[in-house]
């Protein structure tokens, strides 16, 4: 997605219709749409660059396709504009199945254009040891899903706690499931999506890259030019960075390992085989450990370290725990601060609910240990989407519409 208007229509040939001229404007004003920065007719005809007419066209193609919906009365603008028809995505278009693995089970869901989730199906319990056998249990589950919608499905997306390298899609370090490293996943994927009979384009990443993505196009980091992203998942932490508009991934798709990186040298022992990463200082595993609790049966240790966080924060044991939590992360972000130099960080998972609890403790933190203090002014801020990775990976399955909504859809 690269956010870039049309540029206008100067230089169209004479005698193409209307359609014609605006049938390369549809990607980008489907992105506009998708991403909620054209709500009226008006509003895209300006951003696209093109003429009302063009904008007309363009908008009567999208709804030709189920994608959108144009209302037929136009809504009253401003003192300086026209009225204008209201564009909205359509509630029953297409959608994609999105899927997600975690330590602790797995979700499947339907999910529409602007990000929205139409249907989720939770799994939980013990993730086996066979990639093939959990990916084929989560298609499955997304399967019965969009049978009970009757949807049509247009792309699948798989986030994994692993990161994921290119070409090929294999999970290079699932430290947190029992999966052998290296696992095929991608392959997996594909092979259980096409066994239930799907034929659509199939997408896997790691789960805090597409978390990102998913808050950068429809969250917490909507307009940041550096986007940094650091998150528990249900155990570990990931980090991601989105420039312009881009996940930057690094050569072959591994880059910001953040949770690997050292602030506590001779601490904790991690899965790595390191001592002191800032998932081993910082997850949820490590904030009940410094607390000296232990999720009881049927509850994830990132729910009882949420629930400490926010229920008991007065509790002795809870408030050492909480300044650990807030010291290593404040390191660990002042790093990468450091070195990124983003315009933005956003946390997530138990991240997310430290800073409710002690954003002012951790923001000095941060300011302490960055260079002159300066980055501690850079914003830290909560994600905003509930089931962000699994939006994340709607977002890679939704891509190929984006960028071409008529051969994806039409097959032209």
């Amino acid at each position: 997605m690269n956010g870039k208007a049309t540029g206008g229509e100067r230089g169209t040939k004479p005698g193409r219709t209307r359609l014609e001229r605006g049938r390369g404007a549809l990607g980008p004003a489907l992105e506009l749409l998708h991403t909620g920065r054209a709500p009226t007719r008006a509003v895209l005809t300006s951003r696209l660059g093109v003429t009302r007419a063009t904008a007309g066209a363009v908008a009567a193609e999208l709804e030709a396709l189920g994608l959108i919906r144009v209302d037929a009365r136009p809504v009253a603008a401003g003192a300086q504009g026209r009225p204008s028809h209201r564009l909205e995505l359509a509630d029953d278009g297409p959608v994609v199945l999105a899927a997600q693995v975690h330590a602790d089970g797995y979700r499947a869901a339907l999910v529409g254009l602007g990000g929205r989730i139409v249907a989720t199906r939770p799994g939980c319990g013990t993730v086996g040891a066979d990639p093939a056998d959990v990916l084929g249990e989560v298609v499955a589950a997304g399967a019965r899903l969009l049978k009970e919608s009757g949807r049509r499905c247009v792309g699948a997306g798989l986030a994994v706690p692993s990161a994921v390298a290119e070409p090929g899609g294999e999970a290079l370090n699932p430290l947190h499931l029992d999966w052998p490293a290296g696992a095929p996943v991608r392959a997996e994927f594909t092979r259980a999506v096409r066994q239930v009979g799907l034929e659509i384009p199939v997408f896997t990443a790691n789960d805090i890259n597409l978390a990102a993505l998913a808050e950068h196009r429809h969250g917490a980091g909507r307009g940041a030019g550096n986007l940094l992203c650091v998150a528990t998942g249900h155990r570990g932490v990931g980090g991601a960075l989105v420039v312009d508009g881009r996940l930057h991934l690094g050569s072959s798709g591994l880059a910001l390992e953040v949770g690997h990186i050292i602030v506590a040298p001779g601490g904790r022992p991690c899965h790595c085989g390191s001592r002191g990463c800032l998932e081993a200082q910082t997850d949820p595993a490590a904030f009940l450990e410094w607390a000296g609790r232990e999720a009881g049966p049927g509850v994830s240790p990132i729910e009882e370290a949420a629930r400490l966080l926010e229920q008991e924060p007065e509790d002795p044991a809870v408030r050492a725990a909480v300044e650990a939590l807030t010291s290593a992360l404040g390191k660990g972000l002042a790093a990468l601060v450091n070195i990124l130099n983003p315009d933005r960080i956003i946390l997530g998972g138990l991240h997310r609910t430290l800073l409710a609890v002690n954003g002012a403790g951790l923001r000095a933190a941060v300011a302490e240990h960055s260079l002159w203090g300066v980055s501690g002014s850079v914003p830290l801020e909560a994600c905003t989407l509930a089931h962000n990775s699994l939006v994340g990976a709607a977002e890679l399955a939704w891509q190929p519409v984006l960028d071409d909504p008529l051969g994806a859809l039409a097959g032209e």
